[in-house]
């Protein structure tokens, strides 16, 4: 292996946040300087942070509050008045039918 190839550690490198928090790492870097940390980010904090460019975010919920929920109709099923008997037999049928086919 190649010697003197690694950058050199700093086991204490003192991190920066623009919010003015600060705490100790270890990196290649000796000081870092970041816009967010734990303390500020939306994530952790709980609290939500909408950056809203010429209003998109409140035209996308205008737009969502119009549309109304579609209507879902219930299909009855074909099979729902046949007895179990019936359907076991139309099953067979039905398997029978493509081994003929299949046999051609």
């Amino acid at each position: 292996m190649k010697t003197d190839i690694h950058p050199i550690y700093f086991a204490k490198a003192s991190v920066k946040c623009a919010c003015g928090n600060s705490f100790i790492v270890g990196s290649t870097k000796e000081f870092i300087e970041t816009e967010i940390c734990a303390k500020c980010h939306p994530f952790y904090t709980k609290k939500e942070k909408v950056l809203d460019s010429l209003g998109r975010v409140q035209k996308f919920k205008d737009k969502l509050a119009k549309v109304q929920p579609k209507k879902v109709h219930h299909v009855k099923s074909r099979e729902a008045g046949i007895s179990p008997e019936e359907k076991l037999f139309n099953m067979v049928k039905k398997v029978k039918a493509k081994k003929e086919t299949k046999t051609i």
